[in-house]
Formats: C-alpha cells, sequence, structure tokens
C-alpha cells in the first residue's frame, strides 16, 4: 500500500493528501505522529483514511492494526490487517519515520524556543465543605507546544484539574493556566509539573502553603508603610531639633 505524503510538521507531527473525485467528493489521508516526551517514549503513529471529513480506517501503532468505523472501513481494515507483513511496515513507522522527523524538528525549535516562567498561586482557600483551589501559570513562552500536570506527595493528580488552552500573549509568546481543587492536609507536598520543548528536564515548581500569598502581600505592604512612617517620624524628630536650637528663650 503506497501513499502520496505532504510533509507539514508541527509539534504534533502531521502529514496529509487530498484525491479529487469527477463529482467534487474528496478522499483524505492524514498522518500523525504524536508524542509529549523529549525522548519520545510516548510516540504514537496514526494513519487515516477519510471521505469527506469522515473516518473510514485508521492504522495505530499502539493498537497495531487497521481498525474500521464505518462500513466501508471494516471491509478496508479486515482485508489490509491479513498481510502481517504490511502491518510489522506500519508499525516501523514510529521508528522509521516519526522519531526521525520529530528530532529534526525539536532541534530547530529549540534554537528558538523561550523557558516559560512558572508561578504557583492561591485562587481559594478552603473554607467548610469547599475545597481549595490552586493555579499553576506558566507565561511568556515559545513554541504554543506546552503541557502542565499537578503532582501530589509524588504522584499525578488525575481529578479536579481545570486547564485553559495555550493563549497568545500577542507578541509571539504563550501563557497557560491550570487549576487544582484540593482539601489541604498536614505535611502534603504539592508541585506543578511543565513540560517544554525550551527544556530537556520538566520544569518543577513547588507550592508553599506556609503562608497564603494574599496574606504574604498584606504583610509585604503593612512592614513598607512601617518603614516608611519611621523614615517620616525621624525626620520630623530631626527638623525639630534644628528649630528648637535656634531659639532664645526670652523671660518675662
Amino acid at each position: 500500500m503506497s501513499l502520496l505524503k505532504l510533509l507539514i510538521f508541527h509539534p504534533i507531527l502531521m502529514l496529509s493528501a487530498f484525491f479529487g473525485t469527477a463529482d467534487g467528493f474528496y478522499e483524505y489521508t492524514f498522518t500523525e505522529c504524536v508524542y509529549s516526551t523529549s525522548d519520545y517514549s510516548d510516540m504514537v503513529y496514526l494513519d487515516s483514511y477519510s471521505f469527506n471529513k469522515v473516518v473510514d480506517v485508521q492504522f495505530n501503532s499502539t493498537v497495531g492494526k487497521f481498525v474500521g468505523y464505518t462500513e466501508e472501513g471494516v471491509k478496508y481494515a479486515e482485508d489490509w490487517n491479513k498481510d502481517k507483513a504490511d502491518l510489522e511496515q506500519w508499525k516501523a513507522q514510529v521508528d522509521a519515520f516519526c522519531i526521525p522527523n520529530a528530532q529534526i524538528f525539536d532541534s530547530a525549535v529549540r534554537d528558538k524556543a523561550v523557558k516559560p516562567k512558572v508561578k504557583i498561586s492561591s485562587v481559594k482557600q478552603a473554607e467548610g465543605n469547599h475545597p481549595a483551589v490552586l493555579m499553576c501559570s506558566a507565561y511568556e513562552f515559545y513554541p504554543e507546544k506546552i503541557k502542565v500536570s499537578w503532582l501530589r506527595n509524588g504522584e499525578v493528580v488525575t481529578t479536579d484539574v481545570t486547564s485553559t488552552m495555550e493563549m497568545a500573549d500577542g507578541d509571539w509568546y504563550y501563557q497557560i493556566h491550570s487549576e487544582l481543587e484540593y482539601t489541604p492536609k498536614s505535611g502534603e507536598k504539592i508541585s506543578c509539573i511543565v513540560e517544554h520543548a525550551s527544556s530537556t528536564q520538566p520544569i518543577v515548581e513547588d507550592w508553599n502553603p506556609s503562608m497564603p500569598e494574599s496574606e504574604r502581600n498584606k504583610i509585604a505592604i503593612g512592614a513598607s508603610g512601617l518603614v516608611l512612617g519611621i523614615i517620616i517620624a525621624a525626620a520630623g524628630l530631626i527638623y525639630y531639633k534644628k528649630k528648637s536650637t535656634g531659639r532664645i528663650l526670652v523671660p518675662n
């Protein structure tokens, strides 16, 4: 089975080809190399065949065979899956095609990549039956593709997490925000993990629950006011002493 492939690369590598018919309909093939880790250990090769935007049949390297999604697609899948040697060649595309091209693309992107700034802040403190909410923000990064996840005591959190899509800042940089609802427990450790092309290692930001950010801000503002007050008082005292030194007392 041969395919005409037009290369279009981005962090999820995609390849596509259109085949027009006389009556104006289109057959469409779409190949993807999907991955999120820097060592490509989770690389998946997908090859989909569609007719007018409806996927008929798809090959998935993790499944190891073609799967039909329409009546016609099921027939194609049954026929193509009979050739075991051909299936092995499709599965080999992960190493033969996806990884080499991903390495070329990633090396080109990393030369221009900008590392994200990561910050964890408290959005809401726990009150009664209502959980606390933390927000992990990654901003001023490039390129757009990024992965944000949470760890709680070393375990990946899979529930009570809400994330935005990558949002353009308007200056070629991007930002993303992820919120975690949780019930605080003494001695626990919560971390935000950010994976991005600009860094070969995940960026880890730990949450310090010793004092809520709002309280730290209040203390900082109060301390600044206290220092300013001391300076003004000292200046007033110096001025008063200077004025008092120049006075001459006249008896009545």
